[in-house]
């Protein structure tokens, strides 16, 4: 595909280039945006969410299931197609019409913040998370920090609470999931030093 066409691409298109080039791209209609590599404690943190929410949702024999940044979120209200560092959906997954690899229905999103895509993950890609009437529950965990922020609004409310956790002797409670991860095991294997 031609760089000209990659500012004013079809659905179509932007699947097969994901296809053709095997890279992974955020879609916003029409245009696309190159996703960068993760650095190491990136990657620890999004499998320690990952592996926790797994185990917890099968020893509850619990309807929900958790993604990584592998599958393609749909956002039908802005037309775009991004990739969260994790997701949960509870109960029948709904898929994209035009893109069958694209779930539409998450209750809870995590993202794992990076100096590069702070601003967009707690702006801008927050406030199209907020386009999902299924989605109740935000998560944003610092990789250079042990900082957690929950941001969770009820059934009848556009209000949106947040709770800040500090320390690895915490635990994050998850209202939309009626479940509680413990931040040493978010932070898992994870080299940081707070000091810098």
């Amino acid at each position: 595909m031609k760089a000209s066409k990659l500012s004013n691409i079809t659905v179509q298109e932007y699947v097969e280039l994901e296809i053709e080039t095997n890279t992974k791209y955020e879609f916003h209609n029409g245009k696309i945006y190159a996703l960068a590599g993760g650095t190491l404690n990136h990657g620890l943190i999004s499998g320690n969410v990952y592996s926790e929410f797994r185990s917890k949702f099968k020893a509850n024999a619990s309807n929900c299931f958790p993604f990584n940044s592998d599958v393609k979120l749909y956002i039908k209200k802005t037309n775009s197609y991004v990739y969260p560092d994790s997701m949960v959906i509870c109960g029948e997954i709904e898929k994209s019409e035009e893109e069958e690899n694209a779930v539409t229905n998450p209750i809870l999103i995590v993202e794992v913040l990076s100096k590069s895509t702070a601003d967009y993950d707690r702006g801008d890609k927050f406030f199209l998370y907020r386009k999902i009437p299924s989605f109740k529950e935000y998560v944003l965990i610092e990789q250079k920090k042990y900082v957690v922020d929950v941001h969770y609004k009820s059934d009848n409310s556009d209000l949106w609470q947040i709770t800040r956790y500090e320390g690895l002797d915490k635990q994050v409670k998850l209202q939309s999931l009626d479940i509680e991860v413990a931040m040493k095991d978010l932070y898992y294997k994870t080299t940081i030093n707070e000091e810098l």
